[in-house]
């Protein structure tokens, strides 16, 4: 990651995430850093530019984030969104205040052409506004750029010194010329030459992996998901025997998928690698007996991974490296890479228990979204099927089922969840939906089924649309699929009388239940 970067500066706004993949689909490498990141530290990294996020605070309060005013006068181009733009004018001289009417939602913008960041975009845009307190004075040394009805300061700069600020969140899908005006950001304004590609990336990784392991050997994760499969295959290209996978059936997989990871990366598959599949289902349904917390079940989950990884890496004899598929959204939400709360625990990242048995822990996929991963695996001739397989999280079914986890409920959802798939896919809707998945809730209810009262679960589908898997809206199913869909699991899975299908979007929900 040496090469050219834009940084993102986090003010605890929920789209931060957001900022950072619509500026790598410029082809600009991007990292998110907490507000609280040093100084000396942002100039050690020299940045071609910084982006500041938006964030729930009133700038002028005591207790609100802030930086200090050499962030300014580093001679970096300098974004501010919302929020980040609010506290680039308090802190340079502006004034902000809380005025009686907010603006949030798509709103008409009529834009300053000539700035930089709105060149070659039309004079009225439509953006998305989600703020309460707006700018009623620009700082020193800066033009208003562009106005709304309510707002008369929606965007500012300060030419000479190559500093922005917004007020609206140009990185949504809401905003119609969002995109454009990033990259007017990054590449014209920072002068960045684009040169983030998942051809390069693969490469460079390759080298990193040799250099990295040298004569050691390697043990990885792999789930079968898109994640640990395509870093397996980054790696079995890197050092091919050097890597043995473990493949831990957990019992929370989907219908028949155990066999199905063997017959990819096993023995008659086509990876160069050592592939061991450990049969614990057992062991996991013991642990989580009369467990109900989300977190809690994570956390277990996440720590049988690792012991049972060491107790694989015992029999090899010695193992330098464990390998992961951890993707950037992992580390974002688990609260390691900026400043918005932890969401939630993921097995690969925030579930680690204190220990670990291991030299090092790899990660080569660590700096990428979904979406750059499935590219990724392209690049490296893993078959379609495979890369574009729903995704699957790695505590598995242990949250897809709300509540404790039990034999009979894996094997409930399991089946649901195969019907649904099943159901989308000959609907042709298999690559038209970004995710989709049956989970079982802890809801029982009575029915009628035979003339006869029943008391069974509720199980809950979800589909959702999404570019990043950052933010993502429920996914529009015909309704004569979902009828379909419902009568099969009814009539064909035992124990279920009630399915839902969920609404939320993401926020304010999360794609998983759990």
């Amino acid at each position: 990651m040496d090469q050219e970067k834009v940084i993102v500066i986090d003010f605890g706004g929920q789209y931060n995430q957001l900022v950072a993949r619509r500026v790598r689909e410029c082809n600009v490498y991007c990292e998110i850093y907490s507000y609280k990141i040093d100084l000396a530290q942002i100039k050690a990294m020299n940045p071609k530019g910084i982006i500041l996020t938006g964030g729930p605070n009133s700038c002028y309060e005591a207790d609100s984030p802030t930086y200090e005013k050499g962030l300014f006068e580093l001679g970096i181009p300098v974004l501010g969104l919302c929020y980040g733009a609010q506290l680039m004018m308090h802190v340079l001289g502006g004034k902000v205040i809380t005025p009686e009417v907010g603006e949030y939602g798509k709103t008409e913008v009529t834009l300053d052409t000539s700035s930089a960041i709105f060149k070659g975009l039309p004079e009225n845009e439509i953006c998305w506004m989600s703020h309460f307190d707006r700018i009623s004075e620009t700082a020193p040394g800066f033009k208003v750029m562009a106005h709304t009805a309510d707002c008369p300061i929606a965007a500012a700069e300060n030419a000479e010194k190559k500093l922005y600020a917004v007020q609206f969140h140009p990185e949504v899908l809401h905003t119609e010329h969002g995109t454009e005006m990033l990259h007017n950001f990054v590449r014209n304004v920072c002068g960045c030459a684009g040169t983030w590609r998942m051809d390069s990336f693969v490469e460079e990784s390759i080298e990193q992996i040799r250099e990295k392991v040298g004569d050691g050997k390697v043990l990885l994760a792999l789930s079968g998901g898109v994640d640990s499969s395509v870093a397996a295959g980054l790696l079995s290209r890197a050092i091919g025997k050097q890597l043995t996978c473990v493949f831990v059936d957990h019992g929370l997989l989907r219908k028949n998928e155990g066999d199905e990871v063997e017959a990819v990366f096993g023995e008659k598959g086509a990876f160069d690698l050592n592939f061991i599949r450990v049969n614990a289902q057992e062991r996991y349904y013991s642990k989580l007996a009369g467990v109900t917390e989300p977190e809690r079940k994570r956390k277990i989950i996440g720590e049988e991974f690792i012991r049972v990884f060491e107790e694989e890496a015992k029999k090899i004899g010695a193992v330098d490296f464990l390998a992961q598929g951890t993707i950037y959204p992992d580390v974002v939400e688990s609260g390691l890479g900026g400043e918005s709360a932890v969401i939630k625990s993921h097995h690969n990242v925030g579930g680690l228990p204190d220990y670990v048995d291991f030299k090092e822990i790899i990660e080569p996929l660590r700096n990428l979204f979904k979406d750059e991963v499935r590219k990724v695996g392209l690049e490296l001739g893993i078959p379609e099927k495979l890369v574009f397989r729903q995704p699957f999280p790695g505590p598995g079914l242990g949250i897809r089922i709300i509540g404790e986890v039990t034999a009979e409920k894996v094997h409930i959802v399991q089946e649901a969840d195969a019907i649904y798939r099943e159901e989308i896919a000959n609907a042709g809707l298999d690559r038209s939906i970004g995710q989709y998945f049956a989970a079982l809730t802890n809801m029982r209810s009575v029915g009628v089924m035979g003339d006869e009262r029943t008391y069974d679960y509720a199980v809950a589908l979800r589909a959702v649309n999404t570019v990043d898997f950052m933010t993502a809206e429920a996914a529009e199913i015909p309704f004569e699929v979902l009828q379909k869909v419902m009568s099969r699991i009814i009539n064909e899975v035992k124990g279920v009388n009630r399915v839902f299908y969920d609404l939320t979007s993401k926020p304010p929900g999360t794609i998983e239940f759990e």
